[in-house]
């Protein structure tokens, strides 16, 4: 290969990289706002032509699955170095700041049971409630977490953080700080306290929303 046709080659390489990042932001924005949407809204967003898109992705549930499993890499990454910080509060709230403003949860909710999970991707899964427990026992040992949380009240404080959206991006990102800041209040250890009120969320009682809907 002469070194014109391997600068062209690399130069095609970086164009599809880029069109596919264009591709999978407009998938995000555009089925955050409708899980309904046809996948030629995506490609409208986005400014490629439906040919471009369907040469990435055969379809839409291929694309649904991407953006989900692409949230589902960033949350295990998220944990993978809030675990490398020695002081065990810092990593755990760290951890849940980064992943508010990642904002994984609102694609989680809108598009579970939308498409069919691989067997990575469940894999996936398993590591990341793995290290989110890690989080949570380092957090408790550390006697700043109350000792009633457990690893399922992540995802609760996640999605309520996540359920807030106002037009402006930084504001949202300014309200869902804030929100979690009283959550994560909530959660600290307090001197006579009362209980957390119920039964704790157990594992497995949300995976029916990952049950396919037609």
């Amino acid at each position: 290969m002469s070194s014109t046709s391997g600068k062209t080659l690399g130069g095609r390489r970086a164009q599809a990289a880029r069109n596919d990042e264009v591709i999978l932001e407009a998938a995000r924005a555009v089925f955050l706002d409708d899980p309904k949407a046809p996948i030629a809204a995506v490609a409208d967003r986005a400014g490629v032509g439906i040919s471009a898109l369907y040469r990435r992705y055969a379809g839409k549930e291929d694309l649904l699955r991407q953006l989900c499993h692409d949230g589902l890499r960033r949350y295990v990454a998220e944990a993978e170095t809030a675990l490398a910080e020695p002081d065990d509060w810092a990593a755990f709230t760290g951890f849940l700041g980064r992943i508010v403003d990642a904002d994984v949860h609102s694609l989680t909710v809108h598009l579970a049971g939308t498409f069919t999970p691989t067997e990575e991707m469940g894999r996936d899964a398993v590591r990341a409630g793995e290290l989110a427990s890690a989080l949570v026992d380092r957090a408790r040992a550390s006697g700043r977490l109350r000792p009633d949380a457990v690893v399922q009240d992540l995802g609760l404080l996640l999605e309520a953080c996540a359920a807030v959206r106002v037009p402006d991006p930084e504001r949202t990102r300014q309200l869902r700080r804030r929100q979690l800041a009283v959550l994560l209040a909530g959660l600290s250890t307090v001197p006579d306290a009362d209980p957390l009120p119920g039964p704790p969320p157990a594992a497995g009682e949300f995976d029916w929303r990952w049950r396919r809907r037609e």
